[in-house]
């Protein structure tokens, strides 16, 4: 599966992103999808998953701040991001896989920048 982010940039800290990730085809053949961020000489950190349409997962640090879905017709997944904080800076990846446990082993995106700054 192809996918394409978008949406990245720079933002003050409090301010808001919407991150979008294209599909190359029919996003309703994807059973789970998800964002992941990485900051360079860090572990790459599970961000947010949505598994048929709903929401399954967040991490602590994007808990009522971010907020996972997905578009059917546009074939697209966002992540919405609020209330930014510099901590939130980093590479954000959207993947496709069959499964959450699995998603790392599926298909990637490039990559969009997030910068946050304070």
């Amino acid at each position: 599966v192809r996918l394409v982010e978008s949406g990245g940039g720079l933002v003050q800290a409090g301010g808001s992103l919407r991150l979008s990730c294209a599909t190359a085809g029919s996003i309703l053949s994807i059973p789970v999808m998800g964002w992941y961020r990485q900051v360079p000489g860090k572990e790459r950190e599970m961000v947010a998953v949505i598994s048929s349409g709903e929401p399954t997962y967040y991490a602590d640090s994007a808990k009522g701040r971010f907020t996972i879905s997905r578009d059917n017709n546009k074939n697209t997944m966002d992540l919405q991001m609020n209330s930014l904080k510099p901590e939130d800076t980093a590479m954000y990846y959207c993947a496709a896989g069959l499964s959450m446990d699995t998603l790392a082993l599926g298909s990637w995106g490039q990559g969009t920048q997030v910068t946050v700054s304070s």
